[in-house]
């Protein structure tokens, strides 16, 4: 036997060693143990973050969807009141007359023409007109011109629908003046009729509504 033929079994067997070791140095590394407790305290974690998030987004929602229905109704109530104080405005608005007159001027029935459908529209609504003079003549003829004064003015209103029972009249002749100037712009303002509301004026409602 040569000594090629008894060498061949040892190099084989040193051939095997070196590829069992090659083997050994590529297997890759063991996988590390998986923590699933932590992944579902993480996974919970975040839905309660989303939860929390989405009552957040909801409440606000919420709260806003409330403030702009009060809102809507503290609109809707300031229109009403400055509606109501304008339909107030228009039945309280004085008229007024010539010197020595109580006839009605075109100014004064266009005035009342004004007032008549709010009384209209607002049957519990009672008033009282009050006629005023200015100061030249006696007080005696001064409080009957402003008797005549506030009995036209209802007369008017009367003819057109308005219940007799709803309007009160009286007089104060020259005893109210608005302006005491001793000319003619003073005077003209002193000779009227005024109106006011003696019944269900708070909540007043525009005709046709």
């Amino acid at each position: 036997m040569t000594v090629t033929t008894r060498a061949f079994p040892l190099v084989l067997a040193m051939i095997s060693v070196a590829a069992i070791g090659a083997c050994k140095k590529a297997a890759p590394p063991p996988e590390p143990a998986i923590d699933t407790a932590a992944i579902r305290m993480a996974r919970d974690d975040s839905i309660a973050r989303e939860e929390a998030a989405r009552r957040a987004a909801e409440e606000a929602r919420l709260r806003a969807a409330r403030q702009d229905s009060i809102n809507r109704a503290n609109a809707a109530a300031e229109a009403a009141r400055r509606d109501a104080e304008t339909l107030r405005g228009t039945v309280t608005s004085a008229i007024n007359f010539d010197f020595d007159k109580s006839d009605l001027r075109s100014d004064a029935q266009a005035n009342l023409d004004a007032k008549i459908p709010i009384l209209l529209a607002n049957s519990n609504v009672t008033i009282r007109v009050s006629g005023h003079a200015d100061e030249r003549g006696s007080s005696e003829y001064n409080l009957a011109l402003g008797q005549r004064r506030a009995a036209a003015a209802k007369r008017y209103l009367v003819q057109r629908g308005v219940a007799e029972s709803r309007i009160e009249t009286t007089s104060f002749g020259e005893e109210r003046p608005m302006c005491t100037t001793a000319d003619e712009s003073c005077y003209a303002q002193n000779r009227r009729d005024e109106f006011e509301i003696t019944a269900g004026g708070p909540n007043l409602m525009r005709p046709g509504t």
